[in-house]
């Protein structure tokens, strides 16, 4: 048995919440894969990766996959762009779209916030005075341990049975050929694509209602990101369950219909 987690998004309650459901069905050391977006939008994103590295630092049997929003956070706490391949022209990390500024609140104290012009707001000019200050601010709030946890994280973990990524998958390109970029970001045309892909491809970033099986792919970002609760599932070969408060949900392909 495995289990999976789908995107927290700076959820810390919700991460406790999927962490106990995990701990009652298949104990404590029950093997635990995180589907990446640890950060953005939530409340304290500091406290879900402080949470996560700590495990991490235990060495405890859980594995980190990189989401797209991790992947933005790192290059911006690193001195690199804010605006990742994946965005459209515009948009970088720090967009309020993005939730990118909900983790600076997370880590910087009040009086460490750059205070020449909105901070929180687009800043579409890397030269922009306001950007080198909130650089420095960064590189001073986000703890080495935490850098090092974001340094670990992983674009894909194969098991017997399963794929965990955090977007999807190119279909038709080997698994062992996937690009970063797809893995982090990808939405069309592996959510429509209804290929056998020789696991059962497991992911988040798109989020859903409740976790949906596809035949082929099962999605667990069941929207933290937007105030709604996190997924955690038990995987057994084809099997999955959704873990309730109330116990296990079987999370079932839809049925097809024969034709007439």
């Amino acid at each position: 048995m495995i289990y999976a987690v789908g995107d927290i998004h700076g959820h810390p309650a919700q991460l406790d919440r999927v962490l106990a459901l995990i701990e009652a069905d298949g104990g404590p050391d029950a093997e635990i894969v995180f589907l990446g977006d640890y950060v953005d939008r939530g409340p304290d994103a500091r406290a879900v990766i402080d949470r996560l590295a700590a495990g991490w630092a235990e060495g405890r049997p859980w594995t980190f996959l990189l989401g797209n929003h991790d992947r933005m956070f790192r290059s911006a706490v690193t001195g690199g762009p804010l605006r990742d391949p994946g965005l459209r022209e515009g948009l970088t990390w720090l967009h309020p779209r993005l939730g990118g500024r909900d983790t600076l609140k997370s880590y910087l104290r009040w009086r460490d916030r750059p205070r020449a012009g909105r901070w929180d707001e687009e800043v579409p000019d890397e030269a922009d005075p306001r950007l080198a200050k909130l650089r420095a601010a960064m590189a001073a709030a986000v703890p080495e341990r935490h850098l090092a946890f974001l340094d670990a994280l992983v674009p894909m973990h194969l098991a017997a049975d399963h794929a965990f990524v955090h977007a999807g998958i190119r279909p038709d390109v080997p698994l062992g050929e996937q690009v970063e970029d797809d893995l982090v970001w990808i939405r069309e045309p592996f959510l429509s694509d209804p290929t056998d892909h020789g696991r059962l491809v497991v992911h988040g970033h798109t989020p859903v209602d409740r976790p949906e099986h596809r035949g082929n792919r099962l999605n667990l970002d069941t929207g933290a990101g937007y105030g709604r609760p996190a997924a955690a599932a038990a995987l057994d070969g084809p099997e999955a369950w959704h873990l309730t408060e109330a116990g296990r949900v079987p999370i079932r392909p839809p049925v097809r219909r024969a034709r007439a």
